[in-house]
């Protein structure tokens, strides 16, 4: 019952024009990187308002229904109330739950769907357990895996902790994915943001072997005089 009341709840919010939008934004277009996504053209708060309502109702089965829809704002919504029983969850739900997400990383399949609950889920709960998941998945030949892996060193980084950021980041240093060179430098960045030596200590070092985009996103911060000197290098 909840969950046709949370799919009649998205049908409801569905706008045509922003489902356009949309589909051009996250590139679906036949070989981009989100080929044959489908959109509604909800916004990710109306989605969030569904999660915070429904999730306490929905088991992880249920979950598991709405993630395998091909519409991507029900995947998001999915994804959400995953991170609101996760959130409210105690140490075995949030164990479950983080066995779940593996479990299911095919649904897990544009880059939004991963930033917005990799960290809180994946970062969370392994801030004080081994980490050897990660560097499995950032071996992967699937983007989003591989996407999965770094930024959900975002928080470890939250907590200072930049090990694994720096790791998997010299791991991807050759990856040719604009959205992976997008994630490490972002990553970079925010690593800087809490210890600026650590960050200018990495980039000294791998500067030159960087791609272009992953440097501009990890000096973006910088004064432009500094920023330019790592550029000419």
């Amino acid at each position: 019952m909840k969950l046709l009341l949370i799919n009649q709840a998205l049908l409801k919010l569905k706008d045509p024009a922003k489902a356009k939008v949309l589909s051009n934004f996250f590139k679906t277009g036949i070989g981009q990187y989100g080929e044959g996504d489908k959109f509604l053209g909800i916004t990710v708060p109306e989605q969030r308002k569904l999660a915070k309502k429904y999730f306490n109702d929905l088991k992880l089965i249920d979950v598991k229904k709405i993630l395998n829809n091909n519409y991507h704002e029900v995947r998001l919504t999915a994804l959400l109330i995953l991170i609101e029983k996760y959130i409210k969850g105690d140490e075995q739900e949030r164990s479950n739950i983080f066995n779940f997400y593996l479990a299911n990383l095919k649904s897990i399949n544009n880059w939004d769907l991963v930033d917005l609950t990799a960290p809180k889920i994946v970062g969370n709960y392994l801030l004080d357990k081994k980490r050897d998941i990660l560097y499995i998945l950032v071996k992967s030949k699937n983007l989003w895996e591989r996407r999965i892996a770094i930024i959900a060193t975002f928080e470890f980084i939250k907590n200072n902790q930049f090990a694994d950021t720096l790791k998997l980041s010299e791991i991807l240093l050759q990856d040719n994915h604009d959205l992976i060179q997008k994630a490490v430098g972002w990553m970079l960045r925010e690593v800087g943001k809490r210890d600026l030596k650590v960050e200018l200590e990495f980039l000294d070092k791998y500067c030159q072997k960087m791609p272009r985009t992953m440097l501009r996103y990890a000096i973006e911060r910088l004064p432009e005089k500094q920023r330019r000197g790592y550029l000419k290098k």
